[in-house]
This record gives C-alpha cells, sequence and structure tokens, in this order.
C-alpha cells in the first residue's frame, strides 16, 4: 500500500489508472468512500496556497477525516525549532497523514525520509507536484474517453520553473502522450523532448495545449520588459486557437490576459475549473488508499 507520494514515479501504471477509476467513481456518485472519520490529516504549507490546500481539505471532508492546516508563520520555527524538530512533534500528536508544501526542491524527500506516518508532497521547489499531475492526466483521460495512445499536449510558458511541468514530463508520456514544450529560449531548461519557440508552430500538432503561470518570484533576474511583452508572443488566445477543438488546461493561479485571454477562459474548450472539480475527487481517491487500508 502507497505510505508516502513524492514524485509521480512513486506511482506505477495499473496504480495511477486505479486511482483515476476511482476519482470518476466519485466523480459518477457510484462509489461511497471509506469513512476516514478517525483519520487525522495536516497541511503544512511553507507557500501559499488557495487551490491545492482546499483542495484536500474539501477531498478530507467528503471523506470525514479530521483536517487541520498547521499555521507555519507563528510557528516555533520562527524562534529556532529545526523543521526536523516541528516534524517529529507534529507527528508524536497522531497525525495519520502530513501534506506539505515547501520552496526548496529537496524538502520532499527530506520529509518522507524523516516521518513515519504518510506523506503527500503538494509542492516542492521546482522539482514536482505529483497530485496536480494526477489531476491534469485525469481530465485529459475523461476528454478523450481514455484513448490517450498518440495525443500531443503543448505545455505553454515558464517551463524551466515549473514544477506541474516537470510531473507532468514524467508523467504523460507513460500514457503514450507526446510532449512539446513552448517558451521563449530563457524559459526553457535542458530537455530532450520536442520543443519550439513558436506558439503558433505547436498549436498545429497539439491536441491539448497547458498553459503555465510565469513565476517571476523564482526568476533571479528580470528576463522580460514586462509581462505583456511575454503576452505577446505566448498567451493563449481564440484568436490563435482559431476554431479547433482543443482543451485548455492550466495549474493556477492564471495571469489574466498574460498566460490565458479573458475569452478563452470563458470559452467552453477551456478545462480550468473542471481540472478543479476533478482535484478534488482525485485527492479524495489517493487518501481513501494511502488511509482506507483497501
Amino acid at each position: 500500500m502507497l505510505t508516502q507520494l513524492v514524485h509521480t514515479r512513486d506511482l506505477n501504471h495499473s496504480e495511477i489508472l486505479a486511482l483515476l477509476h476511482r476519482a470518476n467513481a466519485f466523480l459518477r456518485q457510484e462509489a461511497v468512500p471509506i469513512n476516514l472519520a478517525h483519520k487525522h490529516i495536516l497541511a503544512l504549507f511553507f507557500e501559499n496556497s488557495t487551490r491545492t490546500i482546499a483542495s484536500f481539505q474539501n477531498a478530507a471532508a467528503r471523506l470525514q477525516a479530521h483536517f487541520s492546516v498547521f499555521n507555519v508563520q507563528k510557528s516555533s520555527t520562527s524562534k529556532g525549532e529545526t523543521l526536523l524538530d516541528t516534524l517529529h512533534n507534529i507527528e508524536a500528536m497522531g497525525v495519520d497523514l502530513i501534506i506539505t508544501r515547501h520552496h526548496h526542491s529537496s524538502s520532499a524527500r527530506y520529509f518522507a525520509k524523516h516521518l513515519e506516518c504518510a506523506f503527500i508532497n503538494a509542492g516542492s521547489g521546482t522539482l514536482s507536484h505529483p497530485t496536480q499531475a494526477l489531476l491534469d492526466l485525469l481530465t485529459i483521460y475523461n476528454h478523450f474517453e481514455g484513448t490517450l495512445e498518440g495525443k500531443t499536449i503543448a505545455i505553454v510558458g515558464d517551463i524551466k520553473n515549473s514544477r506541474v511541468a516537470n510531473s507532468n514530463l514524467e508523467l504523460l508520456p507513460r500514457f503514450g502522450i507526446k510532449v512539446i514544450l513552448v517558451a521563449p529560449p530563457h524559459f526553457l531548461p535542458p530537455t530532450s523532448y520536442p520543443s519550439t519557440h513558436s506558439l503558433a508552430e505547436a498549436l498545429e500538432v497539439a491536441d491539448v495545449v497547458m498553459g503555465l503561470r510565469t513565476q517571476t518570484e523564482r526568476h533571479s533576474l528580470q528576463t522580460y520588459g514586462s509581462l505583456k511583452d511575454y503576452a505577446k508572443d505566448f498567451c493563449l488566445t481564440r484568436a490563435r486557437l482559431k476554431n479547433r477543438s482543443i482543451p485548455i488546461l492550466h495549474p493556477g493561479p492564471v495571469h489574466r490576459n498574460i498566460d490565458i485571454e479573458d475569452a478563452l477562459l470563458d470559452d467552453p474548450r477551456c478545462q480550468v475549473l473542471e481540472q478543479v472539480k476533478l482535484g478534488v475527487f482525485l485527492r479524495m481517491a489517493l487518501m481513501e488508499w494511502m488511509l482506507g487500508n483497501t
């Protein structure tokens, strides 16, 4: 049974499919979740979050588990307590699952190494965000009714600094999805994946497109005169997509008219809110599996 999820690599192909099917069973009200009223879940976030922490909280409530949010800013870490001591003290209180987010890429592996309770990485630096990648896969899986082999996804934006992109680059090709990276040169990491600086070129071959937020907080130097300059070349718009029937994804938060224009966010092709909805059911399936002894 899975007890720690640090990266999408921690799950094999059949386990991922089982999670997708269980999430869909919850979505379609075809299954009753295991009652986890005796389980205690704690969110320990060292970075800000809206969608992810609320999604886990919503999922836990549907499982009837106890869910707490640890206020890091008011914790004893500000008094000099080590992170390891903080983790051990929390675990000693009888927590069954700890969910963390941290700005250091190595943080999730460190947490997992020192915890005995169940653990989920909800974002570690630029390295990994496994549950986001899993819900992205679920969104694509449902849109194409499970037929993923040979589909192409264009991932557009600040790929170099995106943990979402890194997790999807590991996960999606395992299901036969081809990836093309679209970004200016300074937003592309060294990669073996096909890449282009032309959004128009990528849209010609893409079956799915995922926009990413330009993560200026992770930039050591300003790389564009302004985000508007970036948007001129890489903002997803109706004009650029034309009449193509292609789902638009984004992990959020969306920089309106920088990542995706307002009109396209209201377009039926936009799956951003569908991702949010499916994320609750995916996280339900994951926490039920980790804590429900199934």
